[in-house]
């Protein structure tokens, strides 16, 4: 399929009202007719593979035709992941299960895989690690993820039961944090999510982002939470921002800052993301999960069809997106 072809598809599953709704917002922010903005939206659709969302995010209203040509759409990201990911292979990936087997190495941490036969199993698991946290073997947008501690007035055998009735399948050793990241948030993990690309012989990080938690157990921006960028050196360049489109230059429950604060061991990071990256040579773009602990960087999870996470133009002194660096590394037509 053509990359024309690949946007007019997209266009055709717009949600019109969704998008009348996010014109008018984008209007009033702008101080722009709406109709203007409507317009400009499908024609940003045509020529640029820019949902409306995209649209909204990435601030084509205040870009130029140059600057436009830079940014990463949705569009886009499903072409490079159309290309490069070899979709029979996402299972390694998405499954928790499998993935936590295939990157034992590199994730760090026990955990258990449950059925209603493994309540022995269960039990010993709790004995080792507590507090817990349960997964769903399929899910994401961090649905279905929760922490659990155990004390003696627990029923162990009714919380089993619970989660197979959930489909919290999965079982998993809690992540201990360095210290200076619990000062920033404590109550979730906050990760990277790093971007790297694999060509067959290197592999490179392309993009790096910060996701802290905000009143949540996760950093997941669906779940509430927001995210920031780091520079190469894991040092947070710009205000954090949620789903709501507020931004934050101090987190608001703890009040330290967010721009300025260095991600520690970020270089460790990158070096462990990059390895990981030739594990499964079919899948050669990939949004990691990082944590860092004490000891060094543990990875949570692996996405075989990565989000687009890109810095608001209005954060950035120029407005050049993600498109010039990756086809550094892509033979990619975007």
């Amino acid at each position: 399929m053509n990359k024309m072809k690949y946007i007019i598809r997209s266009i055709k599953k717009m949600n019109i009202k969704n998008m009348i709704k996010i014109a008018k917002k984008v209007a009033k922010k702008a101080h722009k007719l709406t109709i203007f903005i409507f317009i400009d939206m499908i024609y940003c659709g045509f020529k640029y593979g820019a949902g409306y969302y995209d649209y909204q995010e990435f601030e084509f209203y205040n870009l130029n035709k140059d600057e436009r040509k830079t940014y990463l759409t949705r569009t886009k990201n499903n072409l490079i992941i159309k290309k490069y990911n070899q979709k029979e292979y996402f299972h390694k990936l998405d499954n928790k299960d499998e993935f936590n087997n295939i990157f034992k190495k590199y994730i760090k941490r026990d955990y258990l895989i449950i059925n209603e036969n493994s309540f022995e199993n269960f039990k010993e698991f709790i004995s080792k690690h507590n507090p817990i946290i349960v997964k769903p073997l399929d899910g994401e947008g961090g649905k279905g993820v929760e922490k659990y501690e155990i004390d003696e007035e627990s029923n162990t055998e009714a919380l089993f039961n619970t989660l197979l009735i959930r489909k919290q399948l999965l079982i998993e050793e809690c992540i201990i944090q360095h210290d200076k990241i619990n000062r920033l948030y404590a109550d979730s993990v906050n990760t990277l999510r790093l971007f790297t690309f694999y060509d067959g012989k290197n592999s490179y990080v392309l993009n790096s982002v910060f996701k802290i938690g905000n009143g949540g157990v996760t950093d997941n921006f669906s779940s509430g939470s927001m995210y920031t960028f780091t520079n190469d050196k894991g040092v947070v360049i710009c205000p954090a921002i949620d789903q709501d489109d507020n931004y934050y230059e101090n987190h608001p429950i703890t009040n330290e800052r967010i721009i300025g604060f260095e991600v520690p061991m970020y270089n460790k990071a990158c070096n462990l993301v990059k390895e990981a990256a030739k594990v499964v040579k079919e899948v050669k773009y990939i949004g990691w999960d990082v944590a860092i602990t004490p000891t060094g960087p543990v990875i949570i999870e692996g996405n075989s069809y990565p989000g687009v996470f890109q810095m608001k133009p209005s954060f950035a002194k120029e407005h050049v997106g993600l498109i010039p660096k990756y086809q550094k590394y892509m033979d990619i037509e975007l």
